[in-house]
Formats: C-alpha cells, sequence, structure tokens
C-alpha cells in the first residue's frame, strides 16, 4: 500500500493503515490542512470515475463544510474542467479527486490555488507541514459552511474551447470528421460525446460508460490501447482519440491503426499554434526534442523545464511561452488556462487537420521522426534514489559528447540521442526515458542506465 507526498498532489491506494495509504483519516488530515493553508471562502471539487471517488468527495466536502467554507461540488468532472471551474466561481481554491493515470485502486487529491492552477512545490510544503503539525482549528456550528451543487460546468468548459480563435469550427465542422474515442470508463465518456456534437463531428465511444471499472490499464500508451487500435484498423474512422481517466492527456491513433505518438500530441499542436502566432515553446525534460525543431523552424526559443506540470507553467510563464505541456500528451494552451486540457487538444488538432487538409498519418510524417523509449523500475524500501542519480551522474561526467542536467533527476544529453532517469512523482517507480533516432538506439541507452539501478538495488 502507498501513500505518495508530492508536486502531483496526495496521492495513494484505497484502504490500508493510516499515514500508508489514501484513507478516511487521512484525506481529513491533507483537506484540513489545505483549508487552513488557503484561508478562503469558498472551494471548488470535482472528481473523476474512479470506484473510490463518492466516498473521497463526501469527505473532502464534509471535512471544507467543517472548515466553514462553500464549497461548490461540480461532480463528474475532467481536471481541466475543475481547473477552469475555479476562475469562473471566482474560488478560494480547488481539489480535484483523481489519481489521473493511476490503475483503479489508486486515488488522490490534486491542489489548486485560486487562479485554478497546481500549488507551487513551496506551497504544496507547506499544506504537508500544517497536515503533519495536526494544529487545526474547525469552525464553531453558527459558522459552518455549505456544499452548492453546478452541473453547469462541463458545458461552459465546452463553450471555452469553442471560442478559442485558433479553433476553427467551421473548417472542422466542414471536414466532417469520424473519430473514435476510447474514454476508459471515466469521465471523459460523459464530457467528449458533448465536445464532439458541438463540433459537428460523427462518432464512436468506446470504454464510454463512466463507472470507473477501468477496461484496461489507464496509461494512455500503445501496449495498452490494442483495442481501439484493432477498431481504428477496420477502417472507417479519420481519427483515433484516447483520453486518461481525468482527461488532462491525450493520444491520438491514426485512421490507419497506428499511433501518431504520445510525444507528438504536444508537438502537432505546437506546430499549428506557431504557424499562427509566433513565439516560445516549454515542454518538461522527459519530452521530445521533436518539439525544440518544431520550435526554432517557426522562429522560436525551446525551453525544458522539469517535470512536473506546475514547473511547465511556471516556466511558460517566464519565457512567455505560446504552447507548452508535457511529451505524456499534456497540451497547455495559455490562451485558455495554465493546465494541461485534453478537450483543448482536441479542438486545436482537429483545426489543423481540417485547414491542412490531411489525414493523420500523413500529418505525422511532417514532423521530425524520434523514436522514444519510456522504462520503469519499481522501488524497494531499501533503494537509495539519491545515491543512484550520483552514481549516473559520475559514469557520464568525463564523457566530452554529455551534458548532464540535474535539475530534475539526472539527464544525459548526446549529439544524436538522450536519457533521463528520474524518481516519479506519481507513483513508487523511477521513471527512465530515453529518446534517439532509432528504437534500438534509445532502448540501448535506457537499458545501460537501468542496470545501474538494479545493481545498486
Amino acid at each position: 500500500m502507498t501513500l505518495i507526498k508530492s508536486i502531483s498532489g496526495i496521492r495513494g491506494t484505497i484502504g490500508g493503515h493510516t499515514g500508508d495509504t489514501l484513507n478516511p483519516l487521512d484525506i481529513v488530515k491533507f483537506t484540513t490542512a489545505y483549508a487552513t493553508f488557503i484561508g478562503g471562502k469558498r472551494i471548488v471539487v470535482g472528481r473523476d470515475g474512479r470506484i473510490s471517488g463518492p466516498m473521497v468527495r463526501d469527505i473532502v466536502c464534509g471535512t471544507l463544510v467543517g472548515m466553514g467554507y462553500e464549497v461548490i461540488d461540480i461532480g463528474l468532472a475532467t481536471t481541466p474542467t475543475t481547473e477552469l471551474a475555479v476562475r469562473w466561481h471566482k474560488a478560494d481554491g480547488g481539489i480535484i479527486i483523481t489519481a489521473s493515470h493511476n490503475p483503479t485502486q489508486w486515488n488522490a487529491l490534486k491542489l489548486l490555488n485560486n487562479e485554478g492552477e497546481f500549488l507551487t512545490a513551496a506551497d504544496g510544503a507547506e499544506v504537508l507541514r500544517i497536515a503533519e503539525a495536526e494544529d487545526f482549528n474547525y469552525a464553531p456550528v453558527e459558522k459552518l459552511g455549505r456544499v452548492i451543487t453546478d452541473n453547469t460546468m462541463n458545458q461552459q468548459h465546452i463553450q471555452s474551447v469553442l471560442d478559442l480563435k485558433l479553433v476553427d469550427v467551421a473548417a472542422i465542422k466542414q471536414r466532417k470528421f469520424r473519430v473514435c474515442a476510447d474514454t476508459i470508463n471515466s469521465v471523459g465518456g460523459i464530457i467528449l460525446p458533448e465536445l464532439f456534437k458541438a463540433l459537428g463531428v460523427e462518432f464512436e465511444i468506446l470504454n464510454g460508460e463512466c463507472t470507473g471499472q477501468f477496461a484496461h490499464n489507464p496509461e494512455p500508451l500503445e501496449k495498452n490501447l490494442q483495442g481501439i487500435m484493432d477498431k481504428m484498423r477496420q477502417g472507417g474512422f479519420d481519427l483515433g482519440i484516447v483520453v486518461d481517466p481525468d482527461v488532462d492527456r491525450l493520444a491520438f491513433i491514426c485512421e490507419d491503426g497506428k499511433m501518431f505518438g504520445e510525444e507528438y500530441t504536444l508537438v502537432s499542436v505546437a506546430d499549428y499554434v506557431l504557424s499562427h502566432d509566433k513565439g516560445n515553446t516549454v515542454s518538461n525534460l522527459s519530452s521530445t526534442r521533436a518539439l525544440r525543431d518544431v520550435t526554432e523552424k517557426h522562429g522560436g526559443k525551446y525551453t525544458a523545464a522539469a517535470v512536473g506540470e506546475v514547473n511547465v507553467t511556471t516556466k511558460m510563464k517566464e519565457v512567455g511561452a505560446v504552447i507548452g505541456g508535457e511529451g505524456n500528451g499534456g497540451v497547455i494552451y495559455p490562451e485558455s488556462h495554465y493546465g494541461r486540457d485534453a478537450l483543448v487538444g482536441i479542438g486545436l488538432f482537429l483545426s489543423s487537420l481540417a485547414q491542412k487538409g490531411m489525414k493523420a498519418s500523413e500529418l505525422r510524417k511532417t514532423f521530425p521522426d524520434y523514436q522514444i523509449a519510456k522504462n520503469r523500475i519499481d522501488l524497494t524500501p531499501e533503494t537509495d534514489v539519491d545515491a543512484i542519480l550520483v552514481k549516473v551522474k559520475e559514469m557520464f561526467a568525463g564523457d566530452p559528447e554529455a551534458t548532464v542536467n540535474d535539475i530534475d533527476g539526472v539527464k544525459i544529453d548526446f549529439p544524436t540521442m538522450w536519457v533521463h532517469l528520474r524518481k516519479s512523482n506519481t507513483e513508487p517507480i523511477i521513471r527512465v526515458y530515453s529518446e534517439a533516432q532509432t528504437m534500438e538506439e534509445a532502448d540501448a541507452i535506457g537499458k545501460k542506465l537501468m542496470q545501474v539501478v538494479y545493481d545498486m538495488q
């Protein structure tokens, strides 16, 4: 059983002992600490379709009422919908109840500020300090809060996508797209059909019932998507669309059933945005070099940030990026908001396809072709991650072709490839990502570092 406290929120498995899992007592503690830190009057709460969602929501909302807050419960909602709802309700913060791509037994509290953006590392650390101190002060009976239900946020989110200047609704409708979407039995099955209807897109939904019984591993990686890939190979669709349980990650499948490439979701959307609005881009250190290439083609400057959405958005604001995100299929478009948003990504991608008159497979061929290997190593209680990172840096310290970056784990850049080793913010694992011009080269350099970890465990 696991409880992870990081820049990505409070995340854990449901059930088990206090302090080791995301259980009712710990949910109360961390919710109270967050409410104490925010110090306001109104907090938005939304959740994905997980089985544990109603239980966690009831505890979160009850705790906030006990702290004297007015709670805006927007019900089953995507992460980006909840982020936007904080702004629209002029709330002091928000709590998203979702473990994103993690399996069914996980859930999490993602914590937002009054801009609907994730807390900074410093703010998150303060929440954890308050939680551990457990010096809480609840409201007297005459000052208890209340829960207000608002079921309009999904439609407002869709309208905000339609209103974006680069979402070409007319061109999308004229193209008469037919798409197949896998919504993993979570909130995507509620909101994506409404988005497709608004865009004039004919659609078929796979795993569309919001039951929380995920039909397959919910991380939108090729190895988990054989069902929709087989469906696409049968023909009749222009595009396959896959989202994770909270709809902030987005992957596409070409009309021939081949993956467009999770890393190329952001690359393709950025290419479209930059062709209309010149500017800079940002992605995290574990993302493909193709974004750098596309950015420089359009005359902009690319910057890498540490992994974690708040790190990317902070860097985007620093460099004035017009588009950014993460290579895991996360598109952040400031014209909408500073948060990964699959609905925005879908609107921009379909606009690009419509304006260019291309098939998805044809569009993919217009971008630099890199191959990225994404491996993972499960951590044991005895694993000394810091010692491993030091060992990796020492391995490449004398290599004249290697550039070492240690702002987030260790990333080694070579002229034609790179490898990045870091401890995950969301799972008890070490991620080892590597990229080269062939999958064999990418996998080989990744496996070399993985062996270092195995030797030290």
